[in-house]
């Protein structure tokens, strides 16, 4: 497949398989996701009880590129008290005065990476995703124009890359793996890309997003 046929194929599946408005809950604090770690990792949740619920909102950002349409993901930094050094999407708690998920994954993106809005098209939403710490992520999938600049804040993130969009969708390179956390036995996957370990609750995102356009 050529490179826009690649990205017209991605778009096609994109608007006739994600969701048009924000999945059911994304903004209820009790509302517990189908997928997530939990769903990886059966009993997970009853012996980590995830607390009341934390609406959030991630952008996953896709940007047309001459040799394929690519994914950008960032490095948090590693001043960050929780998940420092780990590879996330642009995103984070939805606030009170964010009008849903898309306002809070663009005001996100805005104040991490300096990624502007005008620079966005939202093209639909994802499955949310329900993390062992009780966040329940609203993924927002948009396309990124690719003369886009960004104005990295070293406080929250240390780096950004882009890996072809194609690699994280090929469910060949997607790996269940397993360690022990606090005390059990906790399974997730992994996407390795390089020197970049895409894992837990980003990878698992990703091999969401897989499977609802393409499983």
């Amino acid at each position: 497949m050529d490179v826009p046929d690649a990205l017209s194929d991605f778009l096609s599946r994109a608007r006739d398989r994600l969701l048009a408005e924000p999945p059911d809950g994304a903004m209820e604090a009790d509302f517990t996701p189908r997928h997530g770690d939990h769903a990886f990792s059966p009993g997970l949740q009853e012996q980590f009880p995830a607390g009341p619920g934390k609406p959030a909102a991630v952008l996953v950002p896709i940007i047309e590129r001459q040799d394929g349409p690519s994914l950008l993901l960032t490095q948090r930094s590693g001043r960050l008290r929780n998940h420092s050094g780990q590879i996330a999407f642009p995103g984070g708690r939805i606030d009170p005065g964010d009008a849903g998920p898309l306002d809070a994954a663009l005001r996100e993106a805005e104040e991490e990476i300096g990624l502007s809005r005008e620079s966005i098209r939202p093209v639909g939403y994802s499955d949310l995703y329900l993390t062992t710490s009780g966040y329940r992520i609203c993924p927002v999938v948009a396309l990124v124009d690719a003369g886009h600049e960004l104005r990295l804040n070293p406080d929250e993130v240390e780096d950004t890359f882009e890996c072809p969009l194609s690699f994280v969708m090929d469910p060949a390179n997607h790996r269940r793996e397993t360690r022990e956390w606090r005390g059990a036995m906790r399974s997730y996957y992994a996407i390795p890309f390089g020197e970049r370990y895409i894992w837990g609750v980003t990878a698992g995102i990703l091999r969401n997003l897989y499977e609802r356009l393409y499983g």
